[in-house]
């Protein structure tokens, strides 16, 4: 995949791996500055590349801020308060943009409908969910796509279900959870799918307010509904919604892709060999689907490695140049690696309170597709598949698959 100007290098792919240039910074300059797009117009920030770097800044919520605000503060001083609003248009929900105490409060009644222990419970209804699909998808024959055929449809019915939103609305919110990610369609457009996702959930809040259903969001109405504004659940729900399924389905798309030009390892997932929690967590690490957290502010004068920082500045995090360092051990796809803290769902506070349900369906669905389907290949040449060439969440937008 050639590179576009268009596209930053620290946001670029060539299919499964990241720009060349990042691994050349994380070796000789792992804190560099770069420029930041915003629409027509640039904000300078401090890309950081080196792992023990990148979990500094994200452990250290004291020292840099991940709050909208101040974000804003930054932006606007630096593009104007036109430039400002537009960012705070297109930030996502509340839980991902506060510092503490307000994320505190959030995630503390947030968390408890994560633990691994309840998603077990939920183990039955993924499993169900997974076959359903695969028992569709042998009915068909192929070739099909496997994204419209499996791995977009299997995340977004879980957590439409365990949400408690309309699965049949999903068509609606798929659309709008891609554009608002797609940095290629502008940030007009982009707006306008975040202000309709944020109407939907709105709508979706004031039923539950009325009559609380059995879902997550009726659950935080009836146990913490005077605690929570409506601002707080309906940027909970838009957040839970989108990031629910894009990166999951995004996960299980490149992963299997990855596997399937890894035929060995794929044999060894197939036949028992391979543990698949160790397979999982390196698909993880190898493929690092979101490019970074978001942009962190530094409250105070600080220095990143031997880097000075001024206060105000802004840092952006490289997720893929940080799970590729070779701290972590020889950057190669091995699904025989152990685990080694690798960062793909964030570190510090603002780890990914939805981790724990993303690793049991990827775990569940790319077994049993690959014991259900132990001879799936290409239907394409590798040439002809279409990547999203600039988007929050890296992906393939279609992979056709047969058997």
């Amino acid at each position: 995949m050639p590179h576009s100007a268009r596209v930053p290098f620290y946001r670029w792919r060539d299919r499964f791996d990241p720009h060349p240039a990042l691994a050349r910074l994380r070796e000789t300059e792992p804190v560099s500055r770069v420029t930041f797009p915003m629409g027509p117009l640039s904000v300078p920030v401090w890309l950081v590349t080196r792992y023990s770097d990148v979990r500094e800044v994200l452990n250290n919520p004291a020292l840099y801020s991940n709050s909208a605000d101040r974000m804003a503060e930054h932006v606007a001083a630096a593009l104007g308060n036109d430039a400002a609003l537009r960012l705070r248009e297109l930030t996502p929900g509340p839980l991902v943009v506060a510092d503490p105490p307000d994320h505190t409060r959030l995630r503390r009644v947030l968390a408890p409908e994560f633990t691994v222990s309840r998603m077990r419970r939920l183990r039955p209804r993924i499993e169900e969910i997974v076959t359903g699909h695969l028992d569709a998808m042998a009915l068909h024959g192929g070739p099909v796509d496997l994204v419209e055929s499996f791995a977009l449809p299997v995340p977004s019915l879980v957590i439409c279900e365990l949400l408690g939103v309309p699965y049949a609305d999903r068509a609606d919110f798929q659309r709008r959870g891609a554009a608002q990610l797609d940095r290629t369609i502008g940030e007009a457009r982009r707006a306008a799918a975040a202000a309709e996702s944020r109407s939907y959930m709105a709508e979706f809040v004031r039923l539950q307010r009325a009559d609380p259903g059995s879902g997550l969001l009726g659950a935080l109405v009836r146990e913490h509904g005077d605690e929570l504004t409506d601002a707080d659940l309906i940027g909970l729900g838009v957040l839970l919604l989108i990031a629910g399924h894009e990166t999951t389905a995004s996960m299980l798309a490149l992963g299997t892709l990855l596997l399937l030009q890894h035929r060995q390892q794929w044999a060894m997932l197939a036949d028992g060999r391979a543990e698949p929690d160790r397979a999982v967590e390196e698909l993880l690490r190898h493929l690092s689907v979101v490019h970074h957290p978001g942009l962190r502010t530094a409250l105070r004068d600080t220095v990143i490695g031997d880097i000075a920082i001024a206060r105000g500045e802004m840092v952006l995090c490289s997720i893929p140049a940080a799970n590729r360092d070779p701290e972590l051990g020889p950057d190669l796809f091995d699904i025989s690696r152990k685990s080694n803290g690798h960062l793909a769902f964030g570190h510090g506070i603002h780890y990914c309170v939805g981790a724990p349900l993303a690793r049991l369906e990827m775990r569940i669905a790319l077994v049993e597709l690959i014991r259900r389907f132990p001879t799936l290949r290409l239907a394409v040449p590798s040439e002809e598949l279409a990547f999203r060439p600039d988007s929050v969440v890296y992906g393939v937008t279609k992979l056709p698959v047969e058997w």
